[in-house]
């Protein structure tokens, strides 16, 4: 479509001015198949990681005991590693919104899960928001995405439609097995449009694809993106039976749930590996910006580690919302690098568009995160940071739970139901002293500015025109 778009556009040019883009666009085919040249060398690979509910404990490397990442751990060491990162949203579909959008989820129409059951569905992604790989297709990119979409299963907002030039994945929410990748019965997998049925556990795809993708890259020019977007250790929680006895083998007394959650991470991060050590062999490792991540905080439910953080996925406490995060670049970004420095799922499209060179002039709200990983002295303004999530179920029935980050400071409300909180993580990083009654002034301020957001979201439509419309 855009294709067809831009020739319109070019027919309405002078004739001078399309013999001029030609020539220009001859001139930088040419550069980009010169040895050395900034068009084919300068401009990095990017791949970015996302996981699904991956609790702030759950990796070696922060912490955890009973499990082994050695793969997701090598890659934090490789680079600089965010002490304080958050999700956007406690759970999933807002996250993966403002992380191809860079901005609040509930500004771009997905301020809850979109889910298979349109009365159980809670955004439908704005037909206007500008997507990452619609910026870095501009800049001469490339865009892939394998693995889980999450927002939205037909046109026009499938992958393909918003600007990936490959998709192979699950289009769907959570998969109800993750051998047979169905959700209520209904098969999700898909390569472009085609609906694909394949063998296999889902993490074990993901990764199949991912390094196949790689492979086909080495002998390009042309830089690409990808961004890998695994199902794991989101629920079902389903590890391959060798994967949970060689736990079971390993952590005597280890309780079910947790070795069966424990098992699926360390598959995950074996595929990881398989991804990172594909880098190496195709001869793209050295000029590729690896970024890792989570999409919200562990379930706690079923097993999960959030560290010391209180609560977990769902919950505006930290436990939901802070999430693992580090970025490696050789060259670039010195290894076994850390960052105090606040940061948020949204800030990913401006870091990736600043490392690509890729522009855009649309507002966002996520601000670029690479003078940071790059170890320039910080100049950035301090800002206060909203989270949003509307739900469903006999939880919420369709009401919101928010809050606000400045600074130190944090209000929310984690239930429609319960009053306001107030904290002080600085002081009180556990949230166990609620200060609402105590810092009115602060209170107050905080109070008034998360209305502001809340405000801005309303204004917001989140549903289908059909449903919207509907009498």
């Amino acid at each position: 479509m855009r294709s067809t778009a831009g020739s319109r556009h070019l027919k309405r040019l002078s004739t001078a001015t399309r013999l001029a883009l030609s020539t220009m666009a001859l001139l930088a085919g040419i550069l980009g198949t010169l040895p050395g040249s900034l068009v084919a060398d300068e401009r990095p690979n990017i791949v970015c990681i996302l996981v699904d509910d991956l609790g702030y404990g759950d990796l070696s490397s922060y912490g955890a005991t009973d499990l082994r990442s050695p793969n997701i751990d090598r890659l934090i060491e490789s680079g600089m590693r965010f002490d304080q990162f958050y999700a956007n949203c406690p759970v999933c579909s807002p996250t993966r919104a403002s992380l191809l959008t860079g901005r609040y989820p509930e500004l771009v129409g997905v301020p809850g899960v979109i889910r298979t059951h349109a009365e159980n569905s809670w955004g439908e992604l704005a037909s206007d928001a500008i997507l990452l790989p619609e910026v870095l297709g501009r800049a001469g990119y490339q865009t892939a995405i394998i693995g889980k979409w999450h927002l939205g299963l037909t046109e026009p907002n499938r992958p393909q439609d918003r600007g990936f030039d490959v998709f192979q994945g699950y289009l769907g929410d959570m998969m109800d097995d993750y051998y047979n990748h169905r959700r209520h019965g209904i098969n999700y997998m898909r390569n472009n449009d085609r609906e694909i049925d394949p063998t296999g556990h889902a993490t074990d795809l993901f990764t199949q694809w991912s390094c196949e993708y790689l492979r086909g890259q080495q002998d390009r020019s042309q830089p690409f993106f990808l961004y890998l977007a695994y199902n794991a250790p989101h629920t079902p929680i389903q590890p391959p039976p060798e994967w949970l006895a060689k736990v079971k083998q390993r952590e005597p007394g280890i309780a079910p749930r947790r070795a069966s959650l424990v098992a699926l991470i360390e598959h995950l991060d074996a595929g990881i590996g398989k991804v990172m050590a594909t880098l190496q062999e195709a001869g793209l490792a050295d000029n590729t910006l690896v970024i890792f991540t989570s999409d919200n905080g562990g379930q706690l439910s079923v097993g999960a580690h959030n560290g010391p953080l209180r609560d977990g996925k769902q919950s505006m406490y930290e436990g939901g919302l802070k999430v693992p995060f580090a970025a490696a670049w050789p060259g670039q970004i010195a290894a076994s690098a850390r960052c105090p420095e606040t940061a948020i799922t949204m800030d990913l499209f401006p870091t990736i568009c600043d490392a690509a060179g890729a522009t855009f002039d649309h507002p966002i709200e996520g601000r670029s995160l690479l003078p940071a990983l790059k170890g320039e002295p910080a100049q950035r303004p301090e800002r206060d940071l909203f989270f949003h999530r509307r739900e469903g179920g006999t939880r919420y029935g369709g009401l919101t739970i928010s809050a606000v980050r400045r600074g130190p400071w944090k209000l929310l409300q984690n239930s429609p139901f319960a009053p306001l909180e107030l904290y002080h993580l600085g002081n009180d990083p556990l949230e166990a002293h609620d200060l609402a009654a105590t810092q009115k002034k602060k209170f107050n301020e905080l109070a008034a500015a998360l209305r502001v957001q809340i405000q801005r979201g309303g204004a917001v439509p989140w549903q289908p025109a059909s449903r919207r419309n509907a009498r």
